[in-house]
């Protein structure tokens, strides 16, 4: 297994442990993620007492593994070499990793090959494994997951035997799994390979996205059948099987009218046979009486050689090629018969690419066995499968192959002499079981070109000539035949693998057309997270390129937006929104702010980035789903990093420890900012400028604060912080640092300067730019002001904002609550960080309790704004968030500052805003000469 490793925790397993495995929870990776960089399946095991029998302590579980699973003898594992699986099995190895390695060759056993995975022992829980394995269809790759752990645990002693928790590694309405049901081994592999012939993609577009994969395309499967998106944002392309976005529809639409598509190619010279559309029997055989037999009847609109007949000669056989035809469609023509061998000629972007003759479904006879055990053995080949799961398709024995044997004098169970060859369909399409022999390198010039101007007269960029010729290496105008068909979404499956011949790899061809060389087929993705100050800083990012004329597509904790416009409101920081601005048709760049959770939960919504920037680490959602300390956070969020390109940009802040730390696993170039620029430089940070290295630094200067861009040794000033609306004078020191990442990003995009300082420059705190975050309302005889600071570390910044907000001669009231899902020390602490900045509390409870009592929340702030000094006269409960707000807008006086710490940002905005202040505006003191009150006044939006 490539890149597989197993790790192992604690060796004694706790007393009292049950004897059957476990299932406890899954979780299904569609993206990179933290434990890899492609989509994964996560099952937590919990292996009971088998937590003390390792596989060398289970005797013959291994040889009847391997006599069930023989191929499990490839897989390298740790030893990365054929038989290191086989070699940890006799030494001994848990059960978990037994189950991983089961599940990925379950998968390529059915056809949907891959290799990677590992097992991790889960902190603090012996016994206990993470479980991964990789998959291509997450529907086939959680059913091998639990066919797998069946599987093990078969061939465990009786009285250890027994799986819980198998229905969580069931697909989204699949039928629950029966415990108590025998396990057959043989049953369930078949059943996985149905599924995965059911559920993967067809060779035709499998083709296409394996070579946009290995051309660094992006791809993305839109619907269960073959819908493909191919590339980002307004570069994309999309494919469904060979009908590319290029392809007009109405070239389709003609395409399949057969009459329509031959009136064309005849009045543009090219050679096709003579005939007419009937809609009775009867008027059919009067047709074929006038274009002289031989004849062909076909469907108007059929496809894939369904209902076509061929070499019909008497009235009867005319007749029931008719009504054959007549199944699939409720008009049919009857056409002059081209003698020759059929050949599919491949037609891309106006050039010939492939061509293959086609051979009807046949057997050879050997004057032993009947038709019906020729086509059996025919059908052992294991390159023929259902429909068009394979190279060739399994020849079935229908009713219309019942007339065509009929034809021959033959029935199924006639025995044909040795050597004869007994057709079985008059068609040579693979799809009905024909055999395809590449003919690429001889066909005619002549026959080549008459194939291309056929693919230019319908308008098909892909297109499918089915050419009859006789020698395709003569021109048909001398040994006549012609275009009997032109077909949109033409089969690959023939010219890809044919039966002889060279293989023709036809997927490059298109690919070169949708992306020709030197064009973009994505769009520059800018991935943004940390702990504080992500929202602000992609508003940021993303208003500077928006500046310089870029469409952008943004996902932010407020919403999604598209060239300014909000398209979708709520958290969308997760992979699902991010798909949304990479799926958009208009979007030129991309702006992801990236959560924590998005990525914990199904991974990263794109394969890389072009810059990714992480801003801090701090304690927020410490104890929720296995990320307890800082370290372990910062693991998470340095995925971003990881998965920067070859030629992008990472950004890291020089002045949190734990972001600096990852400048070692951290992608392309490298760019630091730091509040702490000048003569207050780190070691790291200086080391790096000296070096030649790219900072964005805060510099503090006579005249105020300086952000300089350090870059291949040179000097550059950029802006001054006060200059920009956001840092409220330079006094909102968290927006001085959003706007040094912000500007080390666009650095990165290689925007000007000037660019740059004119979009920061008219970037502010309006609700409008960045709603929810550091928004000041005067429309009062109070100040209100409205954030969303939710951890201890944005209410300490907060904090320090403040202290240079505080009137004069008001109070400072506070509204907020905390999340249910934080420590009850955080909550406690962000209680003590109020005291010190509040006068008068409201202590409201948060409508995301996550599983707290009611009130549980408010209590626990209100303990910490005790302890941190706050007299309890001065602390008011209400639970709900707009009595809450409302009872601090009924406090306030004139001259207050009243903060409301927000969950839900648009109504508190809307809340403020609507309130009746007039009975407060007699009581409005004169103006204050103070000059600090005006410079109070230039924080105003």
């Amino acid at each position: 297994m490539t890149g597989h490793q197993s790790t192992r925790g604690g060796s004694s397993a706790s007393q009292g442990t049950f004897s059957q495995l476990r299932v406890l929870e899954k979780q299904i990776y569609r993206g990179p993620n933290v434990y890899g960089y492609e989509p994964m399946i996560r099952f937590q095991l919990d292996l009971g007492a088998l937590e003390e029998y390792p596989s060398n302590k289970l005797p013959g579980f291994t040889a009847r593994l391997l006599e069930l699973l023989p191929s499990l003898q490839s897989h390298g594992c740790c030893y990365r070499e054929p038989g290191g699986f086989v070699r940890r099995l006799i030494d001994g190895t848990w059960l978990g990793h037994v189950s991983e390695h089961v599940a990925l060759e379950l998968q390529s056993l059915a056809g949907s090959r891959v290799t990677y995975g590992k097992t991790r022992s889960v902190r603090g829980q012996p016994g206990v494994y993470n479980v991964l394995y990789s998959y291509r269809d997450e529907r086939v790759g959680l059913i091998a997951g639990g066919v797998a752990l069946r599987l093990v645990n078969s061939l465990l002693p009786q009285e250890l035997q027994g799986v819980e928790g198998l229905a969580q590694l069931l697909p989204e309405g699949s039928s629950r799994i029966d415990p108590a049901a025998p396990f057959d081994f043989a049953v369930e592999l078949d059943e996985l390979r149905r599924l995965t012939k059911r559920y993967t993609l067809g060779p035709t577009t499998q083709s296409l996205v394996a070579e946009a994969e290995r051309r660094g395309i992006p791809s993305r499967r839109l619907d269960d059948q073959s819908l493909v998106q191919l590339g980002y944002g307004k570069y994309q392309q999309q494919i469904r099987a060979s009908i590319t976005s290029k392809t007009p529809h109405i070239a389709t639409m003609t395409a399949s009218d057969k009459a329509l598509t031959k009136q064309l190619l005849d009045r543009a010279g090219l050679p096709v046979p003579q005939g007419e559309v009937v809609q009775s029997a009867a008027e059919a055989v009067r047709a074929a009486r006038r274009l002289r037999s031989p004849v062909v009847t076909k469907p108007l609109d059929g496809n894939h050689g369904r209902g076509v007949s061929l070499n019909l000669v008497t009235d009867e056989q005319v007749s029931q090629g008719f009504e054959e035809a007549r199944q699939h469609s409720r008009t049919v023509v009857v056409e002059q018969y081209y003698p020759g061998n059929d050949h599919r000629v491949l037609v891309v972007n106006g050039e010939l690419v492939a061509v293959a003759e086609r051979v009807p479904a046949h057997v050879v006879g050997d004057g032993t066995r009947t038709v019906k055990a020729l086509v059996e053995e025919i059908n052992q080949d294991p390159r023929r499968g259902n429909g068009h799961e394979n190279v060739m398709t399994r020849i079935v024995i229908t009713d219309h192959v019942l007339e065509i044997l009929a034809r021959s004098g033959h029935t199924p169970d006639s025995v044909p002499a040795s050597g004869e060859v007994v057709f079985l369909r008059d068609t040579a399409n693979i799809s009905t079981g024909g055999t395809a022999i590449d003919r690429t390198d001889v066909i005619h010039p002549e026959n080549a070109t008459v194939a291309r101007r056929a693919a230019q007269v319908i308008g098909l960029d892909v297109a499918g000539i089915d050419l009859i010729s006789p020698d395709i290496s003569q021109s048909v105008h001398q040994t006549g035949g012609g275009i009997v068909e032109v077909n949109a979404a033409p089969g690959f499956r023939m010219h890809l693998q044919p039966s002889e011949g060279q293989p023709r790899n036809v997927a490059a061809p298109v690919l070169s057309m949708l992306f020709p060389r030197g064009t973009p087929c994505r769009m520059p993705i800018i991935s943004i997270t940390g702990t504080n100050g992500k929202t602000t800083t992609s508003r940021m990012v993303a208003h500077i390129l928006r500046h310089a004329g870029k469409l952008v597509g943004l996902t932010t904790s407020n919403g999604i937006y598209i060239n300014g416009e909000q398209i979708l409101s709520g958290d969308t920081t997760g992979p699902k929104s991010a798909k949304v601005v990479l799926s958009d048709p208009n979007v030129e760049v991309a702006v992801l702010e990236t959560a924590r959770g998005g990525i914990l939960r199904e991974g990263l919504g794109f394969e890389r980035c072009d810059v990714g920037v992480v801003l801090n680490i701090q304690p927020d959602h410490l104890g929720l789903k296995g990320i307890e300390t800082m370290e372990d956070l910062a693991w998470v969020k340095s995925l971003i990093v990881e998965v920067v390109t070859e030629n992008g940009t990472s950004v890291l802040n020089a002045d949190d420890p734990l972001t600096l730390k990852m400048r070692k696993k951290a992608r392309g170039k490298l760019t630091l900012f730091s509040m702490r620029g000048g003569g207050e430089c780190s070691p790291e940070l200086q080391q790096h400028i000296d070096q030649g290295g790219t900072a964005v630094v805060r510099e503090p200067t006579a005249l105020g604060d300086e952000l300089v861009l350090y870059q291949d040794g040179q000097r550059q000033p950029i802006m001054r912080a006060r200059d920009i609306p956001a840092t409220m004078g330079s006094f909102a020191q968290v927006n001085v640092q959003n706007a040094l990442a912000a500007i080390a990003v666009a650095v990165a995009q290689g925007l000007d300067h000037s660019v740059i300082r004119a979009a920061l420059g008219s970037f502010s705190t309006s609700f409008e730019q960045t709603p929810g975050r550091l928004n000041l309302y005067d429309g009062h005889p109070f100040r209100a002001l409205l954030d969303y600071a939710h951890n201890p570390s944005g209410l300490a910044h907060l904090r320090d904002l403040v202290a240079h907000l505080r009137p004069p001669r008001g109070r400072v009231i506070g509204v907020m609550g905390v999340a249910g899902d934080r420590r009850d020390e955080d909550i406690r602490q962000m209680g003590g960080i109020a005291a010190e900045m509040y006068d008068e509390l409201v202590a409201r409870e948060d409508e995301l309790r996550r599983g707290r009592p009611v009130g549980e929340g408010a209590r626990l702030l209100t303990e910490g704004a005790l302890a941190g000094g706050l007299a309890p006269e001065r602390i008011t409960t209400i639970l709900t968030e707009r009595e809450a707000v409302e009872h601090g807008l009924r406090m306030a006086q004139p001259g207050d500052l009243v903060i409301f710490l927000a969950t839900e940002v648009e109504g508190t905005w809307q809340q403020i805003r609507d309130f009746d202040s007039s009975s407060l505006l007699s009581s409005l003191p004169a103006e204050d000469p103070d000059p600090q009150s005006d410079q109070q006044g230039a924080y105003h939006d």
